[in-house]
């Protein structure tokens, strides 16, 4: 049991701001393991957004309570990634030293803060749509994606970062991080078929492009830029239903 509670544990305490106290101090292997557990705890998340958008609030409120909860219940933790990946990428001129060395800075740039305004902005005005148009079961899968990109991301890119959690999710073996991409995947399917197939792609499409440009600037992917990836997922998943929903 531990050697699956353990790993649980690690993902509750890393993605959210739930008071988890550790029983010991996690291993290398545990630590890896946990990363298994971020799509379920990103439905987690997803539930309580869904339920907070049901709510009987007027749809302005329930939509700007809805982006709130989303960014508290993770601690900014993904924003601070996105507002550190935009700094580095913009200041960094397309040196690959230099990038790194800006997204270790513990300071937002003015980019950062642009970059969070504008996320937040996109998030708030798909989710009123989607309140409008009676999706809001989307919102339970819009963070799960998020954390997938990140499995994603392990399977078929190198962490450029030595020591830390980030580079211990590294040692996880490719066939269970597919296992559980595949696994969630197949929860899309309890959507419409049409919107199931689209966020499907636009997951597989926003990770390849970001892919690409990570690994063309820096060689690979850091926690930062794991952030900036969630919080682009999560944008496009709602911005996507609410353009499905309407075409």
């Amino acid at each position: 049991m531990n050697r699956i509670l353990m790993p649980f544990l690690i993902a509750v305490q890393f993605l959210t701001i739930l008071p988890i106290t550790l029983p010991v101090v996690p291993s290398r292997d545990q630590n890896a393991k946990s990363l298994l557990f971020h799509p379920l705890i990103g439905l987690a998340i997803g539930g309580v957004l869904y339920l907070l958008a049901m709510s009987h609030l007027p749809i302005m409120l329930a939509s700007a309570a809805v982006v709130a909860m989303w960014a508290w219940l993770t601690g900014g933790l993904h924003l601070d990634g996105l507002a550190d990946t935009t700094d580095a990428w913009v200041g960094g001129f397309g040196d690959r030293e230099r990038t790194l060395t800006i997204m270790k800075d513990t300071h937002t740039g003015a980019m950062g803060v642009i970059a969070i305004v504008v996320i937040v902005l996109l998030k708030f005005a798909a989710v009123y749509s989607l309140i409008e148009q009676q999706q809001m079961a989307v919102l339970i899968f819009a963070p799960m994606l998020g954390r997938l990109s990140v499995l994603m991301m392990f399977v078929s890119t190198p962490y450029v970062r030595s020591g830390g959690i980030g580079s211990a999710f590294g040692d996880v073996a490719w066939q269970p991080l597919v296992a559980v991409i595949l696994l969630y995947l197949m929860g899309l399917w309890l959507l419409p078929v049409k919107l199931a197939l689209g966020l499907g792609l636009g997951l597989v499409l926003t990770v390849a492009f970001l892919r690409y440009i990570f690994v063309k600037r820096i060689g690979g992917i850091t926690g930062d830029t794991l952030g900036a990836g969630i919080e682009l997922v999560e944008m496009m998943s709602v911005i996507l239903a609410v353009i499905l929903g309407v075409v």
